[in-house]
């Protein structure tokens, strides 16, 4: 024995993110305990994270929690936890699509979800926006496919894939689709829309910025001043979206978006905030699908004649996200479906210190 405490976890991709899965059991029931255990798990407050589990980038420094369901109408809950790699901070405003993706087969595998055949549907109760997704997952004669054929960019190699339907999206954190009530707000002189479907997003045209929308992401986390001003103009977005001071949160998030020029229908650049994503989050890509249902807002501008259902491709720095938007059964809200794939990377316990 020694002393330190193990705390049973699974590492899990989920789409082009990764990080430990947490059953809710094993962690403080106190989000301040829990996220005092989270950050030094994570090994959070050194750029590698050198101390942790964390890969030192704010798409392998993510957390998922799991456990039965509060909701009457969901399978399971689903707490997400951005931990910030250079700060010792938790965030668990924004929810992550991306990590979503592994919650069906995780649930299914901790024995919180019982396969239904060859295919199995798990209602996701997302406990950081109230919202319920949809995931679908492959379960050949009861037991979870993680190889397959499916390939998203972003991603080495093919897997089985997963099917992910944001069926009431709208408002996640705000409760509109529009949380300043306009399709265009003026913020520095610059016209953005402000969004907020799966997550808050504030966009703004490339080209108002001096890019195209298609650089590498490199191109923006190297230019300072580009950055800085984007982080000024992400306060003030939240502040107008009703979200406060946002300093401390990684939401709202800033997208950029640009001429297509690689095939698909828009090119678009997200922000973590603090870097720009090396591909898209699903939750943002659900986001610009109800965007581009606003004939008005700068999305919506690009597709005049967009009548649904539609096909939209998001380029984004290592491909292309691709998704479906359709108006739900009865209301004929969007609802927007999204294909993601998975994989267990790891099992076993996080170790941390009994007097941290």
């Amino acid at each position: 024995m020694n002393d330190l405490i193990r705390i049973p976890c699974v590492m899990m991709r989920g789409g082009t993110s990764k990080g430990p899965f947490f059953l809710s059991r094993d962690l403080p029931t106190d989000p301040v305990e829990r996220d005092r255990l989270l950050i030094e798990i994570m090994g959070s407050g050194h750029p590698l994270q050198i101390d942790g589990i964390g890969g030192g980038n704010s798409l392998t420094s993510k957390v998922a929690i799991v456990g039965p369901s509060s909701h009457p109408e969901a399978d399971v809950d689903y707490l997400f936890a951005q931990v910030k790699v250079l700060e010792r901070v938790v965030d668990t405003a924004p929810n992550c699509g991306n990590m979503l993706s592994a919650v069906g087969p995780f649930a299914i595998e901790s024995g919180l979800v019982v396969p239904t055949g060859d295919e199995t549907m798990i209602k996701v109760h997302n406990v950081n926006t109230g919202k319920i997704i949809d995931a679908r997952v492959l379960t050949p004669g009861g037991c979870i496919a993680y190889q397959g054929e499916a390939a998203i960019d972003g991603v080495p190699g093919t897997a089985a894939p997963v099917y992910l339907a944001f069926r009431d999206a709208i408002g996640a954190k705000t409760g509109r689709l529009l949380p300043s009530g306009k399709a265009i707000d003026i913020i520095q002189g610059l016209e953005t829309t402000l969004v907020d479907g799966a997550t808050p997003l504030v966009i703004l045209r490339a080209g108002d910025m001096g890019f195209t929308g298609s650089e590498p992401a490199e191109a923006f986390d190297a230019d300072t001043r580009f950055m800085a001003r984007l982080e000024q103009i992400r306060q003030e977005a939240g502040a107008l979206m009703g979200l406060g001071d946002v300093r401390q949160s990684v939401l709202p998030k800033p997208v950029l978006i640009g001429k297509p020029a690689n095939g698909g229908d828009l090119a678009v650049r997200y922000f973590t905030p603090g870097n720009c994503h090396t591909a898209l989050a699903t939750t943002g890509a659900v986001s610009l699908g109800l965007a581009a249902t606003i004939p008005t807002g700068l999305v919506g501008q690009q597709f005049p004649d967009l009548s649904l259902p539609a096909a939209l491709a998001w380029e984004h720095p290592t491909g292309q996200l691709r998704i479906r938007v359709e108006k739900a059964a009865g209301d004929n809200s969007p609802t927007v479906l999204v294909m993601r794939t998975t994989r267990r990377l790891f099992e076993g316990a996080a170790l941390v210190r009994k007097y941290a």
